[in-house]
This record gives structure tokens, C-alpha cells and sequence, in this order.
């Protein structure tokens, strides 16, 4: 088992003490300023990846293609990914140009750097980019991972998440 093996083990762990019932409800705006809520795209029988990011963050700038790779191969079926930058509005044009040189094929909210924000995607203290919350397509908050995270691992773990919940429906 990888590390990302153990993603929901510690977030259970970590959630504990924490109740959280269904999609949370965080109003955000996209990189147009159209308002947006994270709701319109997490509980809607799919899997959500939200991957929160900064135009300065290498390891975002390194990784982020993975996600576009993981949301191109599975946003018509079972999966998409939801980016929010922290780049907040003093960065916007920073992070236009960031997606655009990834070509995200993804929607991307903004928020400024916000710790009461980023506590209402449902996992605890936020500590830094990239931070990565999976929802199931319930929209219950299943996992977490800071730090890099592949297309592979995403899918692993939803494969184990899923061949999981099977085992316990028998």
C-alpha cells in the first residue's frame, strides 16, 4: 500500500471529531467574478477532487497537470476536479495566467487566503498548497492529502474507496 494508501485511515482519524453532512456550501467566484458555490459541483453522483492551489506554489505548478489528466479521462462518467486558487483578488491575473499556461480543462474558483474558508471544506486546519479534498459522489468529504498527489493515486483510491463500500454493501 502507498502512502496515498493510507489517505482515508487518517482522515478518518482526523474527522473524528468533526460532522459533516453532505456538500458543503462555501460561496467563492471564479476567475471572471462570476459568483459560484462549491455545492453546484460537489454531490451530484460523482466524484469531486478539489485542488486548492497558488500561482507561486512549485509544487502546484509541477503537479497540477496530473489533475487535468485525471479530470480529461473521467469527467464524462465518474470523476471531475474543481481547482480554488488562494491567490485571492491582488493575484488574479497571476492565476488567470496560470491556468491558461496548464490549459485546466477544469473550473477554478478564487478565494483570498482565508483559514475560516478553507475550514468549511470539512477536514480540519488548513496548512498549505497543494491541498487536495475528495468527496465522494455523495459529496461527503472522504479523503484528504497535502502535498503532491498522481492522476494514478486518485484513482487508486477511489478504486479502493468503491471496491470498499461493495465489500461492506455484501
Amino acid at each position: 500500500m502507498t502512502r496515498r494508501g493510507i489517505l482515508a485511515v487518517l482522515l478518518g482519524m482526523c474527522m473524528t471529531a468533526i460532522a459533516w453532512a453532505g456538500a458543503p456550501s462555501i460561496a467563492l467566484q471564479d476567475l471572471n467574478g462570476r459568483a459560484r458555490n462549491v455545492n453546484e459541483f460537489i454531490g451530484h453522483a460523482k466524484w469531486v477532487i478539489v485542488v486548492t492551489w497558488a500561482h507561486d506554489c512549485h509544487i502546484c505548478d509541477r503537479e497540477i497537470d496530473e489533475m487535468a489528466a485525471f479530470h480529461a479521462a473521467h469527467y464524462e462518467k465518474q470523476a471531475i476536479v474543481l481547482g480554488v486558487t488562494l491567490d485571492g483578488a491582488e493575484h488574479i491575473k497571476e492565476a488567470r495566467a496560470f491556468v491558461k499556461r496548464h490549459k485546466l480543462p477544469f473550473v477554478n474558483l478564487i478565494t483570498e487566503p482565508s483559514q475560516e474558508v478553507m475550514m468549511q471544506f470539512g477536514a480540519g486546519k488548513f496548512v498549505g498548497t497543494p491541498t487536495y479534498y475528495i468527496y465522494d459522489p455523495k459529496g461527503e468529504i472522504v479523503g484528504q492529502n497535502i502535498g503532491p498527489l498522481t492522476r494514478a493515486e486518485v484513482e487508486e483510491f477511489i478504486a479502493s474507496f468503491d471496491k470498499e463500500t461493495q465489500h461492506d454493501k455484501q
